[in-house]
């Protein structure tokens, strides 16, 4: 089976060469599952908080993106309610050749650095646009309540 050789392969990858801030634990029974975990980085509008989301490996990886959701809330202009987050790598941009260590990168970024720009949240993006201070006072105080 091409996907169970190849998330053997990339695993090992993130292993030997760890994403800083990132943990990723692979369910015992299943390695198509995986609870990751990032640490909010000292820059960050969420710096304290540390975020869990599960990654989710379908059947036909690598022709199919891996599916994330959020466990931990989080008020962020590219992370949605439900745990969904807006990367375009992802959706559109997804190719078989696409790392899962870039993937995982990429998140780590999203996280870091919110952008008001091609948003899963508009009223959250409006914030960070018109009010910063009461954008970072927000994602301060739900990272005080939901991720610390």
């Amino acid at each position: 089976m091409t996907a169970l050789r190849r998330i053997q392969k990339e695993l090992k990858d993130i292993n030997n060469n760890p994403i800083e801030g990132l943990t990723v634990e692979p369910l015992e029974d299943n390695i198509f599952e995986w609870q990751c975990s990032v640490k909010a980085a000292s820059n960050s509008p969420y710096k304290g908080g540390t975020f869990h989301f599960n990654l989710n490996l379908p059947e036909n990886f690598p022709f199919k993106a891996p599916s994330v959701t959020f466990i931990t809330k989080i008020y962020h202009p590219g992370i949605n309610e439900e745990g969904q987050i807006c990367v375009p790598v992802l959706r559109d941009q997804w190719k078989p050749t696409v790392s899962l260590s870039s993937v995982l990168t990429t998140i780590v970024d999203k996280v870091n650095n919110p952008s008001p720009d091609d948003p899963f949240e508009p009223d959250i993006a409006a914030l960070m646009k018109n009010d910063e201070a009461k954008f970072l006072a927000t994602a301060k105080e739900w990272t005080k309540k939901h991720a610390t």
